[in-house]
């Protein structure tokens, strides 16, 4: 259950798609937790930016700014600018939310006998992943900056992993998910 969304576009005036006469204003938005995608009616008086949180949990009295989420969306059904907008935003959320995928290098488990977790991080090979797993072992990492300084074949972590999360919101077939819900 996704609690907080980040803007991804805001069309004030409607989806030009629609009917002039049934226009109303509509977001599309990002859950931070399962990376969800969304369509959200803001309220009349919210002025919505690109890559702003807002509420859209059940607690009615905390949504400031969103009316109601009206539904999921496919990656598909975005405005090329919500498109563009997602590596942002998704670099955004993993570096606000550090300790949770860091606490996925730290448990990272083998999906099959011959492949694991951490290899499906785009440029992330069998000799990288063993080198974190060896590195595992001496202790658990606590942040992007040890993980990279303990290993020296990883660069920019938090860059594997939204490049991943990319991946998984634009690709609906993918086989394996890591962190996108279905």
């Amino acid at each position: 259950m996704e609690d907080y969304a980040r803007i991804l576009d805001h069309l004030p005036q409607g989806h030009p798609d629609q009917s002039k006469f049934r226009r109303e204003p509509l977001s599309f938005a990002l859950g931070e937790d399962e990376f969800k995608l969304f369509e959200l009616t803001p309220r009349d008086d919210a002025s919505l930016s690109v890559g702003q949180k807002v509420y859209i949990g059940k607690d009615i009295e905390l949504r400031k700014e969103i009316l109601h989420v009206k539904r999921r969306v496919g990656y598909e059904e975005l405005t090329t600018a919500a498109q563009s907008e997602i590596p942002y935003v998704v670099a955004e959320v993993v570096k606000a939310k550090e300790e949770k995928f860091v606490g996925f290098f730290n448990n990272a488990q083998a999906i099959t006998t011959r492949f694991h977790m951490l290899e499906l991080l785009p440029g992330l090979g069998k000799k990288t992943m063993w080198a974190i797993l060896e590195e595992r072992k001496k202790g658990p990492f606590k942040s992007f900056a040890e993980l990279e300084s303990r290993v020296s074949a990883v660069h920019h972590p938090e860059k594997l992993v939204a490049k991943r999360i990319e991946m998984e919101i634009a690709d609906p077939t993918q086989k394996y998910r890591l962190f996108v819900a279905r």
